[in-house]
């Protein structure tokens, strides 16, 4: 259970740490990796939505056995960011510095597998 723990505070601290800061650089996105966002429901949707998980992360983390079961949607979510990055690579929609933001999702997303095995289910006899 300590390795759950560890995994899932870590993956929240680098989430309060690394979005918030997106609030404020919307324009400056724009201007320095044109064309500029479009749709700024969308951008701003996404960080908030990544947020969101960064609060499960941590009830994951205060409790990994009770939790577990939501650790499943929490590997979707970060495998599901590597995809789509992935993708859109592949397609020419993304550079390679673009690529780089995939990097920590393609980290945590195997150690969440990782919490999610070595975290024993919760024994519903009791």
């Amino acid at each position: 259970m300590r390795f759950a723990k560890a995994v899932f505070y870590i993956a929240a601290i680098y989430g309060f740490v690394s979005l918030p800061p997106l609030y404020f650089a919307f324009d400056f996105i724009g201007r320095n990796d044109p064309p500029a966002i479009t749709h700024p429901q969308f951008y701003y949707g996404f960080v908030g939505l990544a947020l969101a998980w960064q609060l499960a992360f941590v009830v994951i983390a205060t409790d990994p056995v009770r939790f577990r079961a939501m650790m499943i949607p929490a590997i979707v979510e970060k495998f599901g960011f590597v995809i789509a990055v992935a993708v859109l690579h592949l397609q020419g929609r993304m550079s390679g510095q673009q690529v780089v933001t995939a990097v920590p999702d393609l980290i945590l997303g195997p150690l969440f597998i990782a919490a999610f095995l070595k975290t024993p289910g919760k024994d519903l006899n009791r």
